[in-house]
């Protein structure tokens, strides 16, 4: 930023001289946000500078400057909130040296957002404050706000005069883990998930505490210390009403503008959910009726489901201070339609066929869990083999014998069998039909998937003889096997079927793709990030624009989504149970495994070959995800490496660095704490192993992330695609259900997939989720061109944003090479979830169904 009033040192020396010192006057530029309708800080906020190079004995910290008061420049007004330019003059003395940080007091009744300070030294020299950080009124903080400049220091380099405040201002970060956290607090500590029950309000809102148990290990998740539940000591209490109101670090939270577009987003599809009563606003039948009911919620008023008299009826149940926010907010923009999700925009139809359903699992919205078979029949963990058998899958592997199509590596196995077989009674006892399902497929010489048999399974119920089973040779479960068909009664059974896999796959993926293996693991590396690693520190610059938004977004999911009776337990069929599976999935977490390189190695998908720049080679080349992930994942690596090199000359300089060994401890130790005593951690004693743990945190926050998010509405957008849960069992010949089913197939089809409430209320949601938010930063980019002084760094970034955007041209055409069959499939759905950069420098916006965002930020 250019700025006309600067003065140099030169100039300055003869005007600011006096009979004992000579100062010098550095100008500066200071930029803020504040809200709408507040006045800015003017006089009521002063800047001092600490000195890099000189140090004040009687405080071991750098020289202080005199304070300095903004003064007025130039307000631009926002969506939302209004950003201002000061300017500011110190006068220091000429022997005060390089400025190295500032510390700011707020003495105005309102909080603002500082978003830089520059300092000009010289004519040729400025320093630059990138600080992106809220300052809360000195009143409630009793306390300064101290920032660093963009340079970064090893712990060991740091300047003798920014050593001590390097030290305080981690120790303040971590706060003394006692107390309710205020708003204006910046302290970043830990808790378990013990927030999500409410036990209060009944026994059917008591949940298990999740992390710090054998038996429900679980990622750490930032302490709020709220009061605990007079009915369970070891709950967190919840407010009264739900809220969007909770404690999160400044630091973490959305912008305004953000906020306000995520709230007026969000409403329309939580507001059935805020309290129980709210079903009973609805009269409609409880399923749809036929196919055309479904469409005609993308192409009609969406307030047909609900009704013309929705907000008078919710006003009579809804506590005011809440209505108030939701009318407000719902009645900017009050949209009329659903959009067309992308699976039905080319065809109505294509969801149904088999090829699509099998190249889903490569390029859908889940395709990192389809792995190579490796023992047939397939077995459970705990040896129990499948009934599928031989003779159901010989006749279709298009000329192979089974022991050729084995050893070809042709044969996959979608399954989701061993976790889910331990909860599908219980789960089943809250209303809804599960199975435990498993799929083979086999792949064909054009590299499409072809189903080959699906197995679902269901436990004895208790009480009953299982010696009396015919369909299968163990005596603890009654599987069914279903085979493909194209007519008649076995087709109808067919889809049947494979909606059930879905069911399974959709939560599964809800639950743990998305939530538990992108959001929740991440957010420990957030809090000992801040906790252990200064703002000085150079890996603290390279993974801060990865964590922007994750505390906040994951508080809004305990505060909406994963609570009791919240979102996800009333659309995903093992409701009250879903994040007591996700916790039993933890268990077989492996830090080590979440890279992309390794997870296909371990899912039998790649095989091992040094000469690639990933160190893997596709079994197969048309498995696009993996296809492009493997080049993001490739070009992240690269990056990483370049960076870690221009601070860590050697192996020794990674094991000499306190803070970053710090860092790793904390988070083995207490972050992921239940994983503790797991060998698979690296040890950071490289800077191959930094390297590595670097790379696969950013693909976890970044690439990973928006493989399995934001094409939630493409796909799940249309229900019977990907239901959220079933609410019959597929119906067994001879029984009056089965007569119901031969009745109307299509009419049984409809009335075993989620009612329409739950279904439509569910498509709002995954709107949400898949839409990207205005002020996204894209991987490859940055939301400041001066985030660090080092211009070896800004080439080295440079030159990782031009690999994305060769990455970004073959992924353009590997979607129009006519021999890559899944990159478009029978639904015509070209695969861009990891087509890297949508922002054309400007940030776009919506459901766009690619763009990687630096950060699991939505």
């Amino acid at each position: 930023m250019q700025v006309g009033w600067w003065t140099s040192l030169s100039d300055c020396l003869h005007s600011c001289s006096s009979p004992s010192k000579t100062f010098v006057v550095i100008k500066g530029c200071v930029v803020i946000r504040r809200n709408s309708g507040q006045s800015g800080p003017r006089r009521s906020a002063s800047i001092q500078l600490y000195s890099s190079t000189e140090v004040d004995n009687s405080t071991l910290k750098g020289k202080l400057s005199e304070k300095a008061y903004l003064k007025d420049d130039k307000s631009v007004k926002e969506k939302g909130s209004r950003e201002t330019r000061y300017r500011v003059e110190f006068h220091v003395e000429r022997e005060f040296g390089t400025p190295g940080a500032l510390v700011i007091q707020n003495q105005h009744k309102h909080e603002f957002f500082l978003k830089f300070v520059k300092l000009e030294i010289s004519r040729d020299q400025t320093i630059h404050f990138d600080c992106n950080s809220w300052v809360y009124p000195y009143s409630k903080t009793k306390s300064s706000r101290l920032f660093f400049s963009n340079k970064s220091y090893l712990p060991s380099g740091t300047p003798e005069a920014l050593r001590e405040l390097r030290k305080e201002e981690l120790r303040n970060l971590r706060g003394n883990g006692r107390g309710e956290r205020k708003e204006w607090e910046r302290i970043y500590d830990y808790d378990y998930y013990n927030d999500l029950a409410n036990p209060d309000k009944g026994p059917e809102h008591e949940r298990p505490v999740l992390g710090g148990s054998r038996q429900y290990p679980y990622p750490r998740r930032g302490r709020t210390g709220r009061a605990r539940s007079a009915q369970d000591p070891r709950t967190e209490s919840r407010p009264e009403i739900i809220s969007l109101d909770f404690y999160v670090p400044p630091d973490e939270r959305f912008s305004p503008k953000k906020q306000s577009k995520f709230i007026s987003k969000s409403v329309q599809a939580i507001v059935q959910f805020l309290i129980p009563e709210a079903k009973s606003l609805f009269e409609e039948s409880n399923s749809f009726q036929s196919f055309d009911e479904i469409f005609e919620i993308f192409e009609g008023n969406r307030n047909h489901v609900v009704g013309g008299s929705m907000i008078e009826k919710l006003e009579a149940v809804l506590p005011k201070q809440l209505f108030g926010r939701i009318t407000h907010e719902s009645r900017k923009e009050n949209p009329t339609k659903f959009p067309l999700p992308q699976i039905i925009a080319a065809s109505d139809s294509a969801w149904k066929e088999d090829e699509e359903f099998g190249r889903e699992m490569l390029a859908g919205l889940n395709p990192v869990v389809i792995r190579g078979l490796e023992t047939f029949p397939p077995e459970s963990k705990s040896g129990e083999k499948s009934s599928i058998r031989a003779w159901h899958v010989e006749n279709n592997l298009d000329g192979l014998s089974l022991e050729q199509a084995m050893g070809e590596r042709r044969l996959f196995i979608l399954d989701h069998y061993d976790y889910l077989m331990p909860f599908v009674e219980r789960i089943n006892s809250q209303g809804v039909c599960i199975y435990a399902s498993r799929t083979l497929l086999f792949r064909r010489e054009n590299e499409a998937l072809k189903p080959l048999a699906i197995e679902l399974s269901l436990p004895y119920p208790k009480g009953d003889d299982p010696t009396s089973a015919t369909t299968n040779d163990y005596q603890e479960v009654i599987n069914r096997v279903f085979l493909p068909a194209t007519h008649g009664t076995e087709r109808a059974l067919w889809q049947l079927a494979k909606a059930h896999v879905a069911s399974n796959d959709s939560s599964y993926h809800q639950l743990v793709s998305h939530w538990l293996n992108t959001h929740a693991v991440a957010e420990p590396f957030i809090i000992a990030t801040r906790r252990q690693l200064s703002q000085m520190h150079p890996i603290h610059k390279l993974l801060d624009p990865h964590f922007k938004d994750t505390m906040h977004i994951n508080a809004l999911a305990r505060s909406i989504l994963l609570n009791s009776e919240g979102i996800l337990e009333k659309t995903l069929f093992p409701g009250k149970f879903s994040l007591e599976l996700t916790s039993a999935l933890y268990k077989d977490w492996k830090f080590d495994e979440q890279g992309l390189p390794a997870d296909l190695l371990k899912r039998r998908m790649a095989v091992e070959d040094p000469l690639q720049p990933s160190g893997v080679r596709l079994l197969f080349t048309d498995y696009p995800y993996a296809a492009d992930g493997l080049e993001i994942w490739t070009a992240i690596h690269t990056w990483v490496s370049d960076y870690c090199s221009f601070y860590y000359s050697n192996d020794a300089a990674v094991v000499a660095d306190t803070e970053i060994q710090s860092w790793w401890t904390e988070i083995r130790i207490i972050g992921h704490g239940d994983k503790s005593g797991e060998r698979w951690w690296y040890q950071l004693n490289s800077v191959s192993h930094l390297t590595n743990t670097l790379t696969t945190l950013i693909w976890i926050a970044s690439a990973l992330h928006a493989s399995v998010n934001f094409g939630q509405y493409a796909y799940a957008g249309f229900i019977p695609n990907r239901p959220s849960m079933c609410r019959k069992f597929i119906p067994v010949e001879g029984t009056p259900e089965f007569a119901e089913f031969l009745r109307d197939p299509d009419k049984y089809f409809l009335e075993m997939l989620p009612e329409r409430l739950t279904a439509t209320l569910g498509v709002a949601l995954i709107e949400i989720l898949s839409t990207h938010m205005s002020d996204e930063v894209y991987l490859g980019r940055r939301a400041s061109s001066e985030w660090t002084d080092n211009p070896e760094v800004l080439l080295a970034f440079e030159k990782f944003g031009d690999s994305l955007q060769h990455i970004q041209k073959k992924i353009s055409e590997r979607n129009i090479d006519p021999k890559l069959n899944n990159r478009r499939g029978p639904a015509k759905i070209p695969y861009t979830l990891l087509y890297p950069d949508t922002s054309s420098g400007d940030g776009d916006a919506g459901i766009t169904g690619k763009g990687i965002p630096n950060s699991v930020s939505i």
